[in-house]
């Protein structure tokens, strides 16, 4: 697609929008049932194209994208009504007579860039809030999941007209065409570094943006955790897609007295859940493509590996590969790994852990793995990070009753349920004044009198 075609398109969104069909609750609720229909009838395919992409297994597929899309759609349809109420508000004494509220209105055109490691949940799910809010959408999937962005244009060519959701697909170019294009908000999810290029074109309109990003998230492991559970947990979060989700546990920094036993039940759990050859687990998905492939495995450091190691690179499969007696200064733990990798570290000390933590840049997730509740209450009010777990990985981004979002590197903003519905629209304040009284204490002359009765009212 050429720069012209992205105008014209734009330009139709915005004429769209501006007939404001889109304000409209049926209207919104009509696009969401259509929406969740098509799913529906697509599952199969949907779940083709992840397999070709990813090679994620048809559970997987639903678990982690499908089901979570779905779901978001359903929680849409229940609370829709209620979300685009006109919400009353307290009103300061000194406009007692008046009315003040709130109502959501939606920002506009909206643009939603969306990545290649879950590319139909990433896609559909900022989606369907940008729908229930009352935007427009362009949404441009990414060119490396090219099997799923394929379905997803010809999902929502069937339901809807291009002036009012479209899917652009294609690559850099069209990327770069798109970001050059005034939106009302930018919906980003990806890398830091891409991150940045979308929010310097942004900059140019003022166009505000929510940026999903990534960072090195960690696992804390204290010495009163339940190592068992612990590993079983670790597990399924990193080898979830293969360790390419932007809140997979990147690496472990354990208390060094309980080390030895953590890594014997990782090793344990990894066999129990891929089998003793993760490679030739049909289940176990691939790494998205041989750029990304060779980024992963020249992190190994082979001389400190105590399991796994092993890769395809026909299959573009990495085997779960834990690796001991990391330092912070190796190269594995100055980037987000963002695959099957799973380096550790340890501490003597707790304060270790917080003076490593404090001054790096903040992760979108953090896990701790303690029963002490002092940690607990420690970490969760004192290092800042997107969101996470105790005792557990993944699954707080499994709600529509949270919103999901990072911090300072790992991004602004946030999405899921009511907060994301609130992240898709302007809430306007209103006060409603009535006609019938006019204090005259604002007005010049001023006095002493005014000066008094104004104290009072705002006391």
């Amino acid at each position: 697609m050429v720069n012209v075609d992205i105008k014209t398109l734009l330009e139709n969104q915005r004429n769209f929008f501006n007939t404001y069909t889109t304000i409209s609750v049926k209207f919104r609720i009509e696009a969401l049932k259509r929406l969740k229909n098509e799913i529906i009838k697509n599952e199969d395919k949907i779940k083709e194209a992840l397999f070709l992409d990813l090679g994620k297994s048809g559970s997987e597929s639903y678990m982690c994208e499908i089901g979570m899309t779905l779901s978001e759609i359903s929680y849409m349809l229940k609370n829709i009504k209620r979300l685009t109420k006109i919400k009353r508000v307290k009103t300061p004494l000194e406009q007692f007579h008046s009315t003040s509220y709130q109502v959501a209105n939606p920002y506009g055109n909206v643009l939603i860039l969306s990545p290649w490691n879950y590319p139909f949940l990433l896609s559909m799910s900022p989606l369907v809030t940008a729908i229930a809010a009352g935007n427009t959408a362009i949404l441009k999937p990414s060119a490396y999941a090219p099997n799923t962005a394929k379905v997803i244009k010809e999902i929502l060519d069937d339901i809807f007209d291009s002036s009012y959701v479209h899917t652009v697909l294609g690559g850099r170019e069209e990327n770069q065409n798109l970001l050059k294009e005034k939106f009302d908000l930018i919906f980003f999810t990806g890398s830091s570094e891409v991150g940045k290029v979308v929010l310097r074109n942004a900059a140019e309109h003022l166009t505000p943006c929510i940026l999903e990003l990534g960072g090195k998230s960690p696992v804390i492991v204290d010495e009163t955790a339940n190592i068992k559970l612990a590993a079983r947990r670790i597990v399924f979060g990193k080898i979830l897609n293969s360790g390419q989700t932007c809140v997979a546990p990147d690496y472990i920094y354990c208390s060094k007295h309980i080390k030895d036993r953590l890594i014997e039940n990782i090793i344990i759990e990894i066999n129990k859940q891929l089998g003793e050859k993760p490679l030739d687990n049909a289940n176990f998905p691939k790494i998205i493509n041989k750029k990304h492939f060779e980024r992963i495995i020249n992190l190994i450091n082979k001389d400190k590996v105590i399991y796994g190691g092993e890769y395809d690179e026909e299959s573009l499969k990495i085997s779960p590969t834990v690796i001991s007696d990391v330092t912070v200064d190796e190269a594995i733990m100055q980037e987000e790994i963002f695959g099957p990798l799973l380096p550790i570290i340890t501490y003597e000390n707790f304060s270790e852990v917080i003076d490593y933590l404090k001054d790096k840049p903040k992760p979108l997730a953090l896990y701790l793995f303690t029963e002490n509740k002092k940690v607990k209450d420690y970490i969760v009010k004192n290092i800042r990070y997107g969101g996470g777990c105790i005792n557990d990985t993944i699954i707080h981004l499994a709600t529509t009753n949270m919103g999901f979002g990072g911090v300072g590197e790992s991004g602004m903003g946030a999405y899921h349920g009511e907060i994301g519905f609130k992240s898709f629209s302007h809430v306007k304040s209103i006060v409603d004044k009535k006609t019938w009284l006019d204090l005259i204490t604002r007005y010049q002359p001023y006095s002493k009198n005014k000066d008094a009765l104004v104290k009072f009212l705002l006391k």
